[in-house]
């Protein structure tokens, strides 16, 4: 008896290792920066945000349980490349998305693309990520330098603001986000007067604000992001640069830069967005319940990532299967409407968006807990982000 019953006990174990792929639930995993500059910025809100998406979605998708990870890739490219790997590799995650720092999501959108994985970068700034380092597998979704670069550098440039002298973080992303600001201020007949580069995470910038102060320059550009934007703003209040008529320009801040810095530090910033959470009834909708989960309303990283979560479960339905290539078709197809954007998937993995100049308010002018933005003008999607063929990606040649 023993003897038939143990080789058909091998042949049932055989069979539960050798379910197809396409049987085993959906993996998503969130990978960027949990502990240091960017941590507000993205971190365990954007996998709280993520969480929601999964629920809203119902749980599921094709009748398998969506599962979710999360990891902190400490802004190093290496560690993010081997988190990444064991993810795709081992734990048979599907799809990576979040991404925050540039060099991080550069690096793991090259090691989605070797895997044949998902990516959608949604923290991360570079323009490049679906230029010319675009991929097959590749999408970037909740703002890039381009559209940062039109939305604030655009504005100053045409407000007057034509003398620029750059403060940039010496890194992928801070390159790329001068060059693109450099390229609409001199469009607007402006010029950049100098700039200087900062190791990320750095905490005394006197030298820096010292040599952005000595340049006369109308506009201070700054560049960076996170801690590094809050901390350069503070730092230049203690020489009264602002007060000496320079002006700084956030080139990449969201609301919880602005909340960390406070009403009295930030009023008056001028910066571009792509949600916020005071908009409309959809937006307010959404960031109640994200309030309620975090104790903090939402940026566009947040809502951001919301969306991109969503949207894969979405292109995974309508594909009817979680093959990469099947789902890359519909993710591009689909139209996104949800509560952080109306858009659509170009096809080098861009989505295309309206995005919102704002201007900090005075702390007089705030009305409630989180009311910090006035919007000053919509910056049209077709506007901010490079079309497919002027994004340089090789796909669309």
């Amino acid at each position: 008896m023993r003897a038939k019953l143990l080789p058909a006990a091998v042949a049932a174990c055989g069979l539960l290792l050798a379910v197809p792929a396409s049987a085993q639930g959906v993996k998503i995993g969130i990978l960027n920066d949990q502990s240091g500059v960017y941590a507000d910025y993205g971190g365990k809100y954007s996998f709280e945000a993520a969480k929601m998406a999964i629920e809203d979605f119902g749980g599921e998708v094709l009748g398998q349980k969506v599962e979710i990870i999360s990891a902190d890739h400490q802004n190093k490219p290496d560690l993010a490349t081997s988190i990444a790997r064991r993810w795709y590799e081992v734990e048979n995650v599907d799809m990576i998305t979040e991404l925050t720092t540039s060099s991080v999501a550069l690096a793991v959108q090259e090691l989605s693309k070797e895997k044949k994985k998902i990516d959608i970068v949604v923290g991360a700034a570079t323009s490049r990520i679906t230029g010319d380092a675009c991929t097959p597998y590749g999408f970037h979704w909740a703002y890039d330098t381009r559209a940062l670069a039109v939305g604030t550098g655009g504005a100053l440039a045409k407000a007057g603001g034509d003398t620029w002298f750059f403060m940039t973080a010496d890194y992928a992303f801070g390159y790329s986000l001068e060059k693109d600001t450099s390229d609409i201020v001199k469009e607007n007949g402006g010029k950049v007067v100098g700039s200087v580069r900062i190791p990320l995470n750095s905490s005394d910038f006197s030298s820096f604000l010292l040599q952005a102060q000595s340049s006369k320059a109308k506009i201070i550009g700054l560049a960076n992001a996170g801690l590094d934007t809050t901390n350069s703003i503070k730092q230049a209040a203690e020489f009264g640069i602002v007060k000496s008529g320079q002006k700084l320009a956030g080139l990449l801040m969201t609301l919880s830069e602005v909340h960390g810095l406070g009403l009295e530090a930030a009023q008056g910033l001028v910066l571009t967005e792509g949600f916020y959470w005071d908009q409309n009834d959809k937006t307010r909708a959404f960031s109640e319940r994200f309030f309620k989960r975090t104790g903090r309303m939402p940026s566009m990283i947040h809502a951001g990532t919301y969306s991109s979560t969503l949207q894969y479960l979405k292109a995974v339905k309508a594909a009817g299967t979680k093959d990469s290539d099947a789902v890359v078709k519909k993710l591009k197809e689909l139209p996104v409407d949800d509560a952080f954007a109306q858009g659509k998937v170009l096809e080098n993995g861009r989505m295309v968006h309206d995005l919102y100049l704002f201007e900090v308010k005075k702390p007089s002018e705030s009305k409630k807990p989180w009311d910090y933005y006035k919007q000053l003008a919509v910056v049209p999607g077709d506007k901010a982000f490079f079309t497919a063929k002027e994004s340089g990606c090789p796909l669309t040649k």
